[in-house]
């Protein structure tokens, strides 16, 4: 069946800096080379970014940082300043204009590209790959890994694969097999709760996720049973696309324990919104409209939401927008075991812009 056959005609790239952020850090502060370093997480914050030397101790990014100070007592924390990864990232996005027009950006720091028409006459998409790497290295002095596949699938997992600064070429006769080596808990759209779903299940890798039939990932999954049965044979058809926009970006967290406190919950959501705002940042997301999460012991759930002219710009603004919302429901009729702060309504900047980043293999 054509359903079952992997569109090989594409030729994807997907680019994704190395441990972008702290990179730069490094990059411009010769003193931290080196070091293990977070960018973010001071004063009671999380990390958004960690640099090789301290993923070398368990340190991640979305990482709280009194964690990540316990795993790596060495760590030293820098403020972020994303007025700086974001021009870094307009001379990146320029590198893969000059090879294509079909870019579309996942984060400040990767995008698929389609290089189907090879511009130049390379000869190959590894080659248009090579030469972005290079480029990017020349003009900014940072490193890139690069993916380079038939789907963009396999296109990302691919550039995880000999990071950093590395490539992987996966052509098409070979899709297949490379996503059945791998563990699902590395496929993209496959979240903790559902790997762990799958594990508990003995779904383990790609070739455990293949011996699965349609019907049965679609009545254990739902929906998505048929996307996993078709990512384990390394069909994905879906298109690299420029105009893609973002909906909306946001964070929830479930508490160990239940929580009804005002101020413990105020806490929480402090904590959440930095978050929040961290991702607003590196996604360039603008949103008109924040909304609270609430999910109580019993599992109901309400949000409740408000919505501005202008966009909502600053951390500030959607923290005090989310406790207003959160003191609104105080008295609270029972337990809290989850909160969500998030941003919606997305609206296109007027200064600089939307975001735009979208052979033979």
């Amino acid at each position: 069946m054509a359903d079952d056959s992997p569109n090989t005609t594409r030729k994807i790239i997907h680019v994704d800096m190395d441990a972008f952020f702290a990179s730069v850090e490094q990059r411009d502060h010769p003193e931290l080379r080196g070091k293990p370093v977070a960018v973010g997480g001071m004063h009671r914050g999380v990390v958004a970014a960690a640099s090789y030397e301290a993923r070398a101790y368990g340190v991640r990014s979305a990482m709280p940082s009194v964690t990540a100070k316990r795993r790596c007592p060495d760590l030293i924390f820098v403020k972020s300043r994303f007025d700086v990864y974001r021009e870094v990232s307009r001379q990146i996005r320029k590198i893969f204009a000059h090879h294509t027009d079909k870019i579309e950006p996942l984060s400040l720091d990767e995008a698929y590209l389609d290089v189907t028409e090879d511009r130049y006459g390379l000869g190959s998409a590894r080659a248009i790959a090579e030469d972005i790497r290079a480029r990017i290295k020349a003009e900014t002095q940072l490193t890139a890994s690069a993916g380079v596949s038939y789907c963009k699938f396999i296109a990302k997992l691919a550039s995880d694969q000999n990071k950093p600064d590395g490539i992987c070429v996966i052509p098409p006769a070979k899709g297949p097999a490379f996503v059945a080596t791998l563990p699902v808990k590395r496929f993209h759209g496959i979240g903790p709760k559902t790997a762990a779903k799958m594990e508990r299940l003995g779904i383990h890798t790609g070739a455990d996720l293949l011996a699965w039939p349609l019907h049965e990932l679609e009545a254990r999954f739902g929906s998505s049973g048929r996307w996993y049965y078709r990512i384990a044979r390394g069909i994905d058809d879906r298109e690299v696309k420029a105009s893609r926009q973002r909906k909306s970006v946001s964070t929830e967290d479930t508490f160990g324990s239940d929580l009804i406190a005002h101020e413990a919950l105020a806490a929480e959501l402090e904590r959440i919104a930095q978050r929040t705002f961290e991702r607003v940042e590196r996604a360039q997301f603008l949103g008109r409209t924040v909304t609270l999460k609430v999910k109580f012991a019993d599992f109901t759930m309400i949000t409740r939401s408000r919505s501005f002219a202008a966009p909502v710009r600053d951390k500030a603004q959607l923290l005090d927008t989310g406790q207003a919302l959160l003191a609104a429901l105080i008295p609270l009729p029972k337990a809290v075991r989850l909160l969500g702060l998030g941003l919606h309504s997305p609206v296109e900047d007027e200064e600089s812009g939307q975001m735009q980043l979208g052979l033979e293999i």
